[in-house]
């Protein structure tokens, strides 16, 4: 783990990153990318659209495919068939099971047995209440594929404080996702073109997929601190590429992870060996990696807990440094920010 006397670093708010590329007239791939090496602390600047440049043949790119839904709803609260409060926001956190969802409730009126509306065909009942945490636990009247069609019909994206702008859903997607279940986007992979993903391959550099549902991070309020080994989330990796894995291995190939959800995923299978589950692992700079080389990801602020995870990559006074230099260089920090590969 970081020591917080050696994150404090000061990240103007301009970088705080509150435009898609595309909307800044530049491809998603030609984002920034810093490159730093986990041995000497060393680090250059690049583009993300040359990224195969610091990759070698035989290196294996592990990508977290699951799509982002819109997982922010309004509702009327209503009890015993009376409405309470005609508009609250619900924030969907993961998914429990067949229509059963942990989600944040922004209302101290709510109580176990409230039925939230949604729309005429929609709606769920609080199961239950607990005012020390921040989630509580909803059930939908749909279930399956009915349920995601009315989500994607009723919601919209998760939005951090500093984007004012409702961009629409299509931006909070990678360009591969296909299984849908995250709650906010697994963004280490969103500069990916499948332009470039092609050119790594024609160069011998592997693609393989994973699945990990992404559950909420950004919980509105302060007094809400989520610690790391409470936010669970489900994941599930093919045989396949539990495969690539170990042949990657096994022939002196590097495996990347693109982004920190597939770190946890990786380092989860491989600690419990188990292909699919749940994971709340916390990674922090004493925990020994086994599954992954290197990551892929985007630049994180000094309170984030995914710093503490690239301590366990890099020497936390090596990434520091890296970082200063970024700020300086005018990174863009965030899902629509600039890039870090860790070698």
């Amino acid at each position: 783990m970081i020591p917080a006397k050696n994150r404090a670093f000061h990240l103007p708010p301009e970088l705080n990153a509150s435009v898609p590329p595309e909307r800044r007239g530049i491809n998603r791939d030609h984002v920034k990318m810093m490159v730093l090496d986990r041995k000497t602390g060393m680090y250059e600047h690049d583009h993300f659209y040359n990224i195969d440049r610091h990759l070698r043949p035989g290196d294996l790119i592990v990508l977290n495919n699951s799509r982002t839904i819109p997982a922010v709803l309004s509702a009327s609260l209503k009890r015993s068939f009376i409405t309470i409060v005609d508009k609250v926001e619900i924030r969907l956190a993961r998914r429990k099971g067949e229509g059963v969802w942990d989600a944040l409730i922004v209302s101290d009126k709510a109580k176990a047995g409230d039925i939230l509306e949604f729309s005429d065909h929609l709606k769920a009942a609080i199961l239950h209440i607990d005012k020390n945490k921040p989630l509580q636990t909803i059930k939908f009247s749909q279930t399956g594929g009915e349920l995601f069609n009315s989500i994607y019909e009723l919601g919209e994206p998760v939005r951090y404080e500093y984007i004012q702008t409702p961009w629409s859903l299509d931006y909070y997607q990678t360009v591969y996702a296909t299984n849908p279940g995250s709650v906010e986007m697994p963004s280490a992979g969103r500069a990916f073109t499948w332009e470039l993903l092609f050119k790594l391959q024609k160069k011998g550099i592997r693609i393989a997929f994973l699945q990990l549902h992404t559950g909420l991070s950004y919980l509105l309020d302060d007094k809400w601190i989520m610690n790391p080994a409470e936010n669970s989330e489900e994941y599930d990796i093919p045989e396949a590429t539990l495969q690539a894995i170990v042949q990657t291995k096994s022939e002196g190939g590097r495996v990347i992870a693109a982004g920190t959800t597939v770190v946890r995923a990786l380092e989860t299978a491989a600690a419990q060996v188990k292909r699919k589950g749940w994971t709340n692992l916390y990674i922090h700079s004493d925990f020994k990696l086994k599954a992954v080389d290197g990551i892929i990801t985007g630049m994180h602020e000094p309170e984030a807990s995914h710093l503490d995870m690239l301590s366990a990559f890099v020497k936390s006074e090596y990434l520091m440094r890296s970082y200063q230099d970024a700020i300086s260089k005018e990174y863009l920090w965030h899902e629509f920010g600039d890039m870090n590969l860790i070698i």
